[in-house]
């Protein structure tokens, strides 16, 4: 059953409520100022604000104005969306709408699902955020439903079924408007799903069409898998997308094979750990490029793509760029999926020798052939949780750099064999972290796109996890999974602010001006899938509880 929970008060809070939000708003969103439209800041993803009245000079002024509970204790990845003075919010079981003045919650709906759901959350009981759209707010749940809202009153508009959960699907993703059309993607790489990517109709939930990630023995593509293996070889498509209007194509990642062992799959096995540029209205596949062929280390290429124009060789082109999971820093020209440049971001690296400089296909290393071909225990860099995770990293224009919480952490890998079983995990793999020995197992980077080179590094002890905004006051802020919240100049990556906030940051902040102050948001609540796996010691002193906390300059 689904409740809705609405304030006493919420006939005389009908003024905040919004008001219906257009495709022309969205197609604006980047350059908003007064309002946080979409994920990522904007279709490109850049996670950059033009605003700087909180600046290198002014952000030591920087306090709390609100902080209000999420009440629930789970890890917290939401990025708020901000719309004529109301901000939405997300747990993993509720939706709520706050005054960005003061705090107070307008209206809050809880979404009932069945506990069982949590055991086939591989890597965090979570949910990143809503989308907004014609008045109504879209999100996803763990149970695999898609959820429509009115914005004004928290009601459910409609609800639908995406898929059945039981095989191992789940769904965390932030939904995309593109051009009309309401897209998102599955989780479940390590259950032997089949992924997917799909359209739905946000009047009435309906889907439009469904773009598998595996490609079957009819398919184009099916070749590349041994047998009927594509049935059950994953390819989540977990991560929200981004969007190029002007040539008409959303850009959306895939994840992982299934199960890790790539020993029983055989070949490159399309459309895994790859960036497909689909049509928002049809679906239709117009380009792709794989970054790990035959994945063997869950090296997903879901990680946010996002879209810039850079010079190269003295022509600017229009590219996508991401900080791939497996280590590398891809630049793609965005009109037909070339591969342009594909650098080393992260320290430490053994599992591939480096990228053929033609096509970026990884060239394999001797430990990883080692493993893969006697199943013996191997240490591999990065770990399964790649050189950068999740978290969303900001690119900013005027100073070209991409700013990555990047991940400094190995593994110790063998295979293992087991036999798939509905709604259980299916890796056919033992893995152990390792840490490197100066205990900095995260590292907030500064990275030159064209080159993968660091223009300044800064060391935090505990892998963030946590998402980065950029800021035209040449400011870089982002959360630490000790909780606190920080800013650094972008020039140079000195720590300029702090700030303690109640839990662990994983979720990524915005900022947005309301009523002549620019303001800042994170979200914090430590849980999810550092909590679960990595054996750092910091971690295990980090409080829970979910928050969400807004900033501005004091008088």
């Amino acid at each position: 059953m689904k409740r809705a929970i609405l304030c006493a008060a919420l006939l005389a809070l009908a003024p905040f409520a919004a008001q219906a939000q257009s495709a022309a708003e969205l197609l604006k969103a980047s350059k908003t100022t007064d309002a946080v439209l979409t994920y990522g800041l904007g279709y490109d993803l850049n996670r950059f604000s033009p605003l700087t009245q909180i600046n290198t000079k002014t952000v030591k002024k920087l306090v709390p104005k609100w902080s209000y509970s999420l009440a629930d204790d789970q890890g917290q990845e939401s990025q708020p969306i901000v719309y004529k003075g109301v901000m939405y919010v997300t747990t993993h079981k509720a939706t709520m709408a706050l005054d960005v003045n003061t705090g107070r919650q307008l209206w809050k709906t809880a979404y009932d699902y069945p506990q069982e759901v949590q055991r086939i959350a591989c890597c965090g009981v979570t949910n990143r955020g809503v989308a907004i759209y014609e008045g109504k707010l879209f999100r996803t749940t763990l149970d695999a439903h898609v959820v429509a809202y009115d914005a004004a009153t928290g009601k459910e508009l409609w609800n639908e079924e995406a898929i059945p959960y039981h095989d191992g699907y789940t769904m965390t993703v932030t939904p995309l408007i593109a051009d009309g059309v309401l897209i998102l993607g599955v989780s479940g790489g390590e259950y032997g799903i089949r992924g997917f990517i799909e359209g739905r109709d946000p009047a009435t939930g309906k889907s439009l069409w469904r773009r598998y990630t595996t490609a079957a023995p009819d398919e184009k593509g099916g070749d590349t898998w041994p047998g009927d293996t594509a049935k059950r070889g994953g390819a989540p498509a977990w991560l929200t997308g981004s969007y190029d209007p002007e040539l008409g194509l959303v850009y959306w990642g895939t994840g992982n094979g299934g199960p890790w062992n790539a020993a029983l799959r055989k070949g490159a096995n399309l459309y895994i750990c790859s960036m497909l540029a689909l049509k928002p209205k049809t679906g239709e596949l117009v380009w792709h490029y794989q970054f790990t062929p035959n994945d063997p280390f869950d090296y997903d290429g879901v990680n946010d793509p996002v879209l810039t124009t850079l010079k190269v060789d003295g022509k600017d082109r229009k590219v996508l760029l991401q900080a791939n999971r497996n280590g590398y820093f891809y630049v793609l020209d965005r009109t037909n999926g070339e591969f342009i440049k594909g650098s080393q971001f992260v320290d430490k690296l053994t599992w591939a020798d480096g990228l053929d400089p033609k096509t970026g296909v990884p060239i394999r290393s001797a430990l990883t052939n080692k493993v893969l071909e006697t199943g013996e225990e191997t240490e591999i860099w990065p770990s399964m949780l790649g050189g950068k995770n999740w978290a969303p990293m900001a690119y900013s224009p005027k100073t070209g750099l991409a700013y990555v919480n990047s991940l400094n952490m190995g593994m110790k890998y063998k295979i293992a064999e087991a036999d798939w079983r509905r709604g259980v995990m299916w890796l056919e793999a033992d893995f152990a972290f390792v840490l490197p020995e100066d205990g900095n197992a995260g590292i907030l980077r500064a990275i030159d796109p064209l080159t993968g080179k660091s223009k300044w590094t800064v060391p935090v002890g505990a892998p963030d996890n946590g998402g980065v905004l950029a800021t035209a006051g040449d400011l870089v802020f982002t959360g630490h999974q000790t909780g606190e919240f920080s800013a650094y100049d972008a020039s140079n990556g000195e720590k300029l602010w702090s700030y303690q906030t109640a839990s662990g940051i994983e979720a990524p902040p915005v900022t947005w001006n309301q009523g002549g102050k620019q303001m800042v948001a994170v979200v914090s609540g430590f849980g999810a899938v550092m909590s679960m796996y990595v054996p750092h010691p910091v971690l295990g002193t980090v409080p829970k509880g979910g928050s969400v906390t807004v900033f501005q300059l004091a008088d």
